[in-house]
């Protein structure tokens, strides 16, 4: 078995799978009479032939070390997921390889850190490491297949260090 080891999510490096969603240092913006501040667009939805919808998932968490058998991806929308906790969690993507998902990389999220999932890009499933599981979720809604998975021949194991 291969061992993936996971990495602190950056955006520098998750940019070729997507978009890290976290606060900036500063809002673009006060609102709300100056008590709120917005830090704006921070990823935008990217579908086809469907609507964004907005979802609540409760993902039962995991541990590490984890074993990562298939990954999926979706075709005709992108993906995003956004803790409804102070909590981090495993983000999982590969590249593609010719229509088959390449070497998985692993990635780490600092509490309150979400991500959206580029539109066609090869991931693992949703995988808290700490209770409660609770995710905001943006994605396509819509008729149409938009899922794709793949089983790895043999499975990775994923550690954090």
């Amino acid at each position: 078995m291969t061992t993936i080891t996971a990495k602190p999510l950056t955006p520098q490096a998750f940019a070729p799978f997507g978009t890290v969603i976290a606060r900036r240092p500063e809002p673009d913006v006060m609102i709300n009479q100056g008590l709120c501040g917005r830090h704006h667009a921070l990823a935008l939805a990217d579908i086809s032939d469907g609507a964004t919808g907005i979802s609540l998932f409760d993902a039962e968490p995991r541990s590490l070390p984890y074993r990562l058998d298939m990954v999926e991806r979706h075709p005709l929308g992108s993906q995003a997921f956004i803790p409804m906790s102070e909590t981090g969690f495993l983000v999982i993507v590969a590249p593609d390889d010719e229509g088959r998902p390449g070497a998985p990389l692993a990635f780490l999220t600092r509490p309150g850190e979400g991500i959206q999932i580029a539109r066609n890009t090869w991931h693992g499933v949703l995988t808290p490491l700490a209770p409660p599981g609770l995710f905001a979720v943006i994605d396509r809604i819509g008729d149409g297949p938009n899922l794709e998975e793949h089983w790895f021949d043999r499975p990775y194991t994923v550690t954090a260090k």
